[in-house]
């Protein structure tokens, strides 16, 4: 909100143009602090030899889930058995082209370079628009974040076709907010793929086993984890009598031992992944290039885009319904644009080009051939396919390449989850660091130990695998057309790309993922809508919060003081300073939070040095450290009051409080020095005076009516002031001074002062703000407002622990908020 239009609100009877001046005086934009900081990186080239090196690692953490869809795609294309060999080599041709036209153009080459400096998903691509435009709902914006090294933005041609979409998205706020909407589908549907990955690869990893009971007898004795991964689903086969319900229990045993291990993070034993993934790769690229000279080599045919046609034209809607089983061939290509953070773009695409495409492709001309001569072995197409000799190496590899794909999918989703929290559209979670290396390797104990519950549930829920799979491409469906949408903005608004360009990937993207998605509509009923109840929890998490959060802000700019009428307190409140540092913590970049103005009208003193602080988070990915905090002075150098912007992005993570405290007094002393220096020598007390307002009295009614206060229930009222005349500062009359031993000369060390306060105590005064829906509200608010986001708010971290305060330097300052 504009400041001429809050002191207009505020204080009745002013004098607006002149105050208008003054308040521009005392608490103006950091704009010239943001540039201050500027300074560019340049990004070091790669040689040769470590790009390669990167790429062989990328295999593990961005293949993982990509590399172990062989294991499950023929069993759901033909649930019901082969009829036709021929429908063998139309399903290969399908899963030819998808993994041509989706994962290598689409993905590596098209989608990944929409990367915001390297970090990927939805919610990336959100960032990206935000900074291309004012899109965000909550209006925080401010030109002096655009001074950031990591802000890149560029101005769009008047008249240009971009600059018409961007004006036509921020004209409305209707329309941000069903961008918002289709960016949390999204990202509620990738949530969704941390459920359903561990899942199914953990009932492929049981049924790795299922025809080969009796070669596991000896390896059950020498290796224990080996023996639990492996007893759930090979017994079931060979032995008829064993229910369900067992292999259920041990699918379940598999669940809770992988979610109970990511707390070690993925770093110690992300050397471990690289070479599983690359010798599984090369095991089913060998084990398919020797099927089909074994069994049948007419299946190259399926090169031929022919046989999609006559495909479709032989089975007609069975054939159809069968691309939902096709679709699970390119699962994991989501995971992939989710977890591009950990390496250079260039070692992904060498990686996926050159290895992971030539090998998949085998695979399954391998497998295609073998059913091509066993029709019958539909079910167990890949285990059946294995070689005799190379089975148990086979096993041991594919299960350890089972849980690097669920890992790599658990790993985004926690990445995923930071970014919605860092845009205020989740809950504040515990978000843990697990590598000093990689600043995208995160753990959440909170979201992991849903994600378990989760997975348990779809195992013990489904019992069969084709019905996971069902929904497992339901949400990959989903996630590809959000994210084509969003890459069609990206190519208008931010690469700026021609409009026949733009037409013709959307084209493309929306006839075969729009085919897909079709397909496993008609699947709903089997399986396909859990992925729809999924991506409703929590999309109705994240948009009852985001409403909340757009809400608090809007009070909190309506109900903020200026510095004008702070200046003004002092005679009619009988305000001391006491010793100590007083940080007072806020949303607001600009003016006096409601939470100061409350606190200093129950206990009339103030600290000897107060700070404002704004923890602000921006929709870039990191904030260098060296320009994360800008500082400024408000007012006179008497009144001893700064204000400080912690700016973070998504990838960020607050530091111990003593880290966070130290970096703060640090940057608010290089600030006095750099201001001293540059300070004119002329520039004296006995030359320069600041003046400000003493005020009169007005009723606490009249202001509480003045400040929208039909918002607020507060246990204070509240007073303000009227311009009655202009006196310097140092005038006896002014009590701004506050007391005898805090006016400090010219030449006292302010440095000095502020270290003796910081060495008083330093107090986290935070506002600790209850939600509460307002009287007549309609039933759904009142349960969403009091009681979901009451719930949320009680469950998830609170101020104090975001800001790792401790407890004994904390004051919170209670206020309740109806909406």
């Amino acid at each position: 909100m504009a400041e001429i239009g809050e002191t207009d609100e505020t204080i009745e009877g002013r004098n607006v143009g002149a105050m208008w001046d003054l308040e521009q005086k005392l608490d103006q934009p950091m704009d010239e602090e943001a540039h201050k900081l500027k300074n560019m990186h340049r990004e070091k080239g790669l040689s040769t030899l470590m790009l390669l090196r990167l790429a062989f690692q990328s295999l593990g953490i961005v293949y993982g889930d990509l590399g172990t869809s062989p294991l499950y795609v023929f069993y759901n294309t033909f649930p019901e058995g082969i009829k036709d060999t021929e429908d063998v080599i139309g399903a290969v041709s399908l899963i030819i082209y998808s993994l041509l036209l989706i994962p290598l153009i689409k993905y590596v080459f098209i989608v990944c370079k929409a990367n915001d400096n390297g970090q990927g998903g939805t919610l990336a691509i959100y960032s990206l628009l935000c900074r291309q435009g004012k899109l965000k709902l909550v209006p925080d914006q401010q030109p002096s974040d655009e001074e950031l090294t990591t802000y890149s933005r560029s101005l769009l041609p008047e008249g240009s076709l971009a600059a018409k979409t961007m004006n036509w998205l921020e004209k409305k706020d209707s329309r941000k907010r069903a961008l918002l909407i289709i960016v949390l589908v999204g990202t509620c549907m990738t949530i969704g793929d941390g459920i359903f990955t561990p899942a199914i690869s953990g009932r492929s990893l049981s049924m790795l086993c299922v025809s080969w009971t009796t070669r596991m007898t000896y390896l059950v004795n020498n290796i224990i984890l080996l023996s639990v991964l492996s007893a759930t689903g090979g017994i079931k086969v060979n032995n008829p009598e064993m229910s369900s319900e067992t292999v259920v229990i041990v699918s379940v045993l598999i669940l809770v031992a992988l979610f109970s291990m990511q707390h070690y993070g993925t770093d110690k034993v992300a050397w471990l992944f690289a070479p599983i993934v690359c010798i599984w790769l090369l095991l089913i690229g060998g084990t398919g290039l020797y099927n089909v000279f074994k069994y049948d080599t007419s299946v190259l045919k399926a090169f031929s885009p022919t046989y999609v046609y006559t495909y479709f034209r032989r089975r007609g809607r069975d054939g159809w319904v069968s691309l939902g089983g096709i679709l699970l061939s390119i699962t994991g290509t989501e995971a992939l644009y989710d977890d591009i953070a950990y390496f250079p773009l260039l070692a992904i695409q060498l990686a996926f080009a050159f290895f992971v495409f030539p090998c998949l492709l085998l695979a399954y001309c391998g497998q295609a051939a073998y059913l091509m001569k066993n029709k019958e072995h539909y079910a167990e197409a890949f285990y059946e396919s294995i070689p005799n000799s190379i089975y148990w190496p086979m096993f041991i590899v594919a299960t350890g390449a089972a849980i690097v794909g669920s890992q790599a999918t658990i790993s985004g989703t926690y990445s995923i989850i930071k970014q919605a929290v860092a845009h205020g559209c989740f809950p504040q979670v515990k978000v843990v660091h697990t590598s000093k290396k990689f600043l995208g390797q995160i753990y959440s104990p909170d979201i992991n130990w849903i994600l378990m519950i989760g997975c348990i549930a779809v195992t013990a829920r489904f019992k069969n695998q084709n019905q996971i799979g069902n929904a497992y491409g339901t949400a990959v469906a989903i996630v590809m057309l959000v994210t084509t949408f969003l890459m069609v903005l990206v190519m208008l608004l931010v690469w700026r790309c021609h409009w026949i360009l733009v037409l013709i990937f959307t084209v493309l993207s929306l006839v075969v993922e729009g085919a897909y998605f079709s397909a496993v509509l008609l699947k709903i009923n089997q399986g396909g809508w859990v992925p729809l109840v999924v991506a409703a929890i929590f999309l109705l998490v994240m948009l009852i919060w985001h409403y909340v959060k757009i809400k608090r802000y809007e009070f909190q700019v309506h109900s903020k003081v200026s510095m004008s009428w702070i200046l003004g307190l002092g005679p009619s409140l009988g305000l001391v300073r006491v010793p100590g540092v007083g940080l007072v913590y806020s949303e607001l970049a600009s003016g006096v939070p409601h939470i100061f103005s409350h606190f200093i009208t129950n206990l009339p003193a103030i600290h000897s040095a107060v700070v404002f602080v704004c923890v602000k988070y921006l929709p870039v990915y990191t904030v260098p450290e060296e320009e994360r905090f800008l500082v400024k002075r408000i007012g006179s150098k008497t009144l001893r009051m700064f204000r400080c912007v912690a700016r973070y992005g998504y990838k960020d993570l607050h530091k111990k409080d003593d880290d966070f405290e130290t970096k703060l007094f640090n940057n608010l002393f290089s600030f006095i020095r750099i201001e001293r220096m540059m300070e004119p020598v002329s520039n004296s007390s006995n030359s320069s005076r600041t003046y400000i307002c003493s005020q009169t009295h007005q009723s606490r009614e009249d202001l509480i009516n003045r400040n929208n206060i039909d918002m607020l229930s507060s246990i204070v009222d509240y007073t303000t002031s009227t311009l009655d005349m202009i006196i310097p500062l140092d005038s006896p009359s002014n009590a701004f001074s506050l007391s005898q031993e805090n006016t400090v000369e010219e030449d006292t060390n302010e440095m000095e002062f502020l270290k003796n306060c910081r060495a008083s105590g330093v107090v986290h005064i935070l506002g600790n703000t209850i939600v509460k829906a307002r009287r007549g509200s309609s039933l759904p608010k009142k349960i969403a407002i009091d009681y979901v986001y009451a719930f949320l708010k009680k469950i998830c971290r609170g101020n104090n622990v975001i800001f790792n305060v401790p407890h004994e330097s904390l004051l919170n300052v209670g206020q309740v908020f109806y909406v």
